[in-house]
Formats: structure tokens, C-alpha cells, sequence
């Protein structure tokens, strides 16, 4: 297989700073998982810059970055949310929230200057960041009888397989985590074994 299974996202909180004529900007990127964390996010910096005039904004979600959302808010149109965003890109970040949190200094910045501001404070908490790697895994659900005990746990030994969840009350139930481009290999060594029920897990 051909495709990257690998992204680039943030280890922890992160934060940066721009000040333009006595405007501070106060950049703050989060790695994140969902759009409910995204959420509760933003509900902490709102209330920790409960004074500050905006809480401009843009993320991107799922390995193959398809999920974003940029807001300007109250900002002119395209002069915060997208230079933030831009900067995710350069840095070819996913699962990444940035907010720029603007105090209004009493001088207009125009357009270009807005822009410029926006972009300067997310780079610089984004180059301060610690950028980390990480798999796309897959994971399954795998029901199977005591005799197979042995076969199933041979090939889950695999460096490329995390086991999650095990359960051997009444039924012998394993969940686990593997490396998407390891995926086939696992299923199908784990599909010749006699008594076991293989299925994916979203």
C-alpha cells in the first residue's frame, strides 16, 4: 500500500505572542481530537481571556485533514481564521486547534495589518510547539474460543499491534489497535485461524 499512514500533530499546549501598536495578540494551539474537544477548548480560553475583544480561531481534524473550520470572529472577513489556518498548513499539522486571542490596543491595524498579526502570533506558538508523529491505526474487535487462544495471541504480539480492551469471562473478546498499512497483514493471518470472528471497529 501506497498511502501515508502517518500525521503530524501537537505533543501539548503551546503559546505565542505578537504585539502591534498596543494590540497584543495571544496565539494558544492545543493538539485535539474532535469537534467536542475543540469545543471545550475554546470554552477554557474564553473564560480564562474572558476580557479580551476577540477569540479568533482555526483547526484541522483526521488524518487526511479533510475536517477544518476557520472563524474570524467579529474580525473583517478572511483576516483571522485564515492566516491561523494558513499556518497549520505550512506546518502540515492535523488534530491541531490554534486561537489567537485579541486585546484591542485603540489604533486600527487595517487589513494587512490584521492579517500580518494573526499569522505572526499563530507561527510563533506553533514554532514553539513540540511536533510529534503519529500512526493512523485501525481498530478491530475480535471474538474467538479458548482453543485459539494461542494462535490469536501469537500474531497480537506484532510491534505493529496495541491491544486495547481483552475480556475471557464468558466469551474470549480482544480489541486492539494496529497500524493501518499492517492492517491486512494482521486480519488476514488472524482469518486463518478456525474460530474467530473478525470486525472492524469505527
Amino acid at each position: 500500500m501506497l498511502f501515508d499512514d502517518t500525521y503530524k500533530t501537537l505533543q501539548g499546549r503551546s503559546e505565542g505572542l505578537y504585539k502591534e501598536k498596543g494590540s497584543r495578540f495571544i496565539a494558544v494551539a492545543f493538539p485535539v481530537c474532535n469537534e467536542e474537544e475543540v469545543k471545550e477548548r475554546l470554552a477554557e480560553l474564553r473564560k480564562e481571556y474572558h476580557d479580551a475583544r476577540h477569540h479568533c480561531y482555526a483547526y484541522i481534524l483526521g488524518p487526511s485533514k479533510d475536517a477544518y473550520r476557520i472563524n474570524d470572529d467579529g474580525e473583517p472577513s478572511g483576516t483571522a481564521g485564515r492566516p491561523i489556518h494558513g499556518q497549520l498548513m505550512s506546518k502540515d499539522l492535523t488534530n491541531t486547534l490554534v486561537v489567537v486571542i485579541r486585546y484591542f490596543g485603540g489604533i486600527k491595524l487595517g487589513v494587512s495589518g490584521l492579517i500580518n498579526a494573526y499569522k505572526t502570533a499563530a507561527k510563533d506558538a506553533l514554532e514553539s510547539a513540540t511536533i510529534i508523529e503519529k500512526t493512523v491505526n485501525d481498530t478491530y474487535r475480535i471474538h474467538f474460543q479458548f482453543n485459539d487462544m494461542n494462535g490469536v495471541m501469537q500474531i497480537l504480539k506484532d510491534s505493529y499491534v496495541q491491544i486495547a480492551e481483552q475480556s475471557f469471562d464468558t466469551d474470549y473478546v480482544i480489541v486492539f489497535k494496529v497500524r493501518r498499512r499492517e492492517a491486512e497483514r494482521i486480519t488476514t493471518a488472524l482469518k486463518k485461524l478456525q474460530t474467530i470472528k473478525l470486525e472492524s471497529v469505527y
